[in-house]
């Protein structure tokens, strides 16, 4: 790879291929994850990002925009932009759909989330959601919205196989899947679990658990 990888790339290759997806904490698991061809990553806005950049300078990455971090699109905006600067390629974001709208129209990549988004977790509990019709038809209209937001990617965290499937084949996002086998586009994992330097439940996000 001569060049980073961009939205477009990905988006382009969209059901030609799947990716593994590593998320990093430093600058030596990001080296690590290059070194073994995986090349969407996924990182916190701490101060490793810059680091974390220049040890993987053609890999795509989404960065985690902090839960809260931002009251407004405006402010959504300018920290987004920030990130871009920082070097990220995407900035993740579990806010509602018109804060990433708002990104989205200043051509912002964001990641979005639906199924499980811990962040939110204290209405579903950490458990699969969309097992139920009803929870499925939530888990597709949040989808939906952050595809008519203008997101780039969406973070499909521990649905059902076939609802994760049906989701990846009717939207142009990039899905990228934790906890919900090998139908997305991309299989999420964490260096943590990776490694075994994890320090809470294991694995974190039931990546080798898929819910059928």
């Amino acid at each position: 790879m001569t060049r980073r990888l961009t939205a477009y790339d990905l988006r382009s290759a969209k059901g030609s291929r799947k990716w593994l997806q590593l998320h990093v904490d430093t600058p030596a698991e990001a080296a690590a994850a290059v070194a073994c061809n995986i090349v969407i990553l996924s990182s916190e806005s701490d101060h490793n990002l810059e680091l974390i950049r220049e040890a993987a300078p053609f890999a795509f990455l989404s960065v985690g925009m902090q839960h809260g971090a931002v009251a407004s699109p405006d402010e959504a905006v300018r920290l987004g932009f920030d990130m871009i600067e920082r070097g990220a390629d995407a900035v993740y974001c579990s806010h509602s759909p018109r804060f990433i709208e708002a990104m989205a129209a200043e051509g912002i990549p964001v990641t979005g989330h639906v199924g499980l988004v811990p962040n939110r977790a204290t209405w579903t509990n950490f458990r699969a959601v969309g097992k139920t019709a009803e929870e499925a038809f939530k888990v597709l209209r949040a989808a939906k919205d952050l595809e008519n937001a203008g997101a780039a990617c969406i973070e499909v965290e521990v649905v059902p196989v076939r609802l994760a499937d049906h989701i990846t084949r009717s939207t142009p996002l990039i899905t990228m899947g934790m906890g919900c086998g090998s139908a997305c586009d991309t299989q999420y994992l964490f260096s943590s679990d990776v490694l075994g330097t994890h320090t809470g439940h294991y694995p974190r996000h039931a990546n080798a658990m898929p819910i059928s």
